[in-house]
């Protein structure tokens, strides 16, 4: 990128300062440097005459960058492939969910399941084309393996329906808020993968006893070829758990392009960004791993609660692992129209990382009174739980149909979630509005 200017005299670096100045995210910044690297702003008129009328100022930034938003004028088509009616965040690298009553299918079909990408999508993937890929393991093990696609499908495999959660799912029920983008209730989702359980690659590598961590990596390209995408890893014993996949299908098809073929981690219960996507390799570690956005802030929370909004230092931040206890509500969708005395059929899902959920609490009068839904066994560990209920309302009004469920420890979702500064692990209760006439 260097230092050339804009028409406007103002150069890259400047603008790019300015950005991090103004609080934006570190996404946004490398946004900002693929799209000046190209200079695609500036054969638009609109971006030219956002540069000439100071874009530069705090205040702009604050306003556009600062909460994750590139210029319309600089944008791409906001749109992701073969996902209609998502909510996109971003086309590069691709984010997007979907609303809660739109996530009602026990297994989530490829068309409504979130995308949270970090890098873009490689050139292999989008051609769908596996020549030359190979996964290897290599670092704290006795045998370094080299595994191509033919050699892992001729692996026992296991086929679970596993949940896939992004680490900032609810980031936009925080108060005060935090930066990034602004997830509601939709960045989760329940697909079957199949794959070879990574404790029998790990196995077949023979783990040495030095082996506590692992670190994941893929081959998806950054955003400015300045920084490397992300490289997450887990504990040595959450990747021996038995529904930890090396994947190679969803929902019996090739993983799709967008969702990490030809092969993906898929580790269940955990945030999302362990789950690599177009992995290569698995580095086999004597540390907690500390590759790209493993270190400082990212993904990680505070070790004890903070005061809201307040500032928490580095060294007391923890990288976060297990999901917490969460339910959504799925049907009905938000203000729907019923009449007094007819029942409402009430449905949604209940799920809580590494444990199991006991029971799912329904209140209709802002939590004075509750119910406790029907709960149906899971198709395996690490699926969520569909509930059921119905409720009816006697007199004409605004209601809200609230949901919490609870974990076999006896955890529930808050009603106040509690704050950190990244926004991860949101679990506050979902609420939806309900008009009876």
């Amino acid at each position: 990128m260097g230092t050339k200017k804009s028409d406007t005299g103002i150069t890259f670096e400047q603008l790019r300062g300015t950005l991090q100045d103004a609080g934006a995210t570190p996404d946004t910044v490398e946004q900002f440097d693929a799209f000046a690297s190209r200079r695609r702003f500036l054969r638009n008129g609109s971006g030219l005459a956002l540069l000439g009328m100071g874009v530069g100022s705090e205040l702009a930034m604050q306003g556009l960058f600062g909460r994750g938003l590139i210029p319309v004028a600089w944008g791409q088509d906001k749109t992701i492939p073969g996902k209609p009616g998502m909510m996109v965040y971003n086309t590069r690298p691709y984010n997007g969910e979907f609303h809660a009553y739109e996530l009602d299918d026990e297994i989530t079909p490829f068309a409504r399941h979130f995308v949270r990408n970090n890098g873009l999508v490689p050139e292999r993937a989008q051609k769908a084309n596996p020549q030359g890929w190979s996964l290897t393991i290599d670092g704290e093990v006795q045998k370094p393996l080299k595994i191509t696609l033919d050699q892992l499908k001729s692996m026992p495999t296991e086929t679970y329906a596993l949940m896939i959660e992004c680490g900032g799912n609810g980031r936009g029920f925080f108060n005060p808020p935090v930066r990034g983008n602004q997830w509601k209730h939709g960045a989760v989702a329940c697909a079957k993968w199949t794959g070879v359980p990574l404790a029998h690659l790990l196995r077949e590598a023979g783990l040495k006893s030095s082996a506590v961590y692992t670190g994941h990596y893929g081959e998806d390209p950054a955003l400015s070829g300045s920084k490397p995408p992300l490289s997450r890893g887990m504990p040595i014993d959450k990747a021996m758990e038995e529904h930890t996949l090396v994947a190679y299908a969803m929902n019996g098809q090739d993983i799709p392009a967008i969702h990490g073929y030809p092969v993906r981690l898929v580790v269940p219960g955990w945030i999302g960004s362990c789950s690599q996507k177009w992995l290569t390799r698995i580095w086999v570690r004597d540390r907690e791993h500390d590759g790209p956005k493993m270190t400082g802030a990212s993904y990680r929370v505070p070790s004890y609660p903070p005061k809201p909004g307040a500032k928490v230092d580095n060294k007391d931040m923890l990288v976060a692992k297990s999901w917490v206890i969460k339910s959504m509500i799925t049907s009905p969708a938000p203000d729907v129209t019923v009449k007094a005395g007819t029942p409402l059929a009430l449905r949604g899902f209940a799920w809580a990382g590494d444990r199991e959920v006991d029971k799912v609490l329904i209140s209709t009068d802002y939590g004075v009174h509750w119910h406790e839904a029907d709960l149906n066994r899971r198709m395996n560990d690490y699926a969520w739980y569909r509930w059921n209920d119905s409720v009816s309302f006697a007199k004409h009004g605004y209601y809200e149909i609230w949901a919490r469920a609870f974990d076999e420890e006896g955890d529930a979702q808050p009603f106040v979630q509690p704050w950190n500064p990244r926004g991860y692990l949101g679990n506050v209760i979902h609420r939806v509005p309900v008009n009876v006439v």
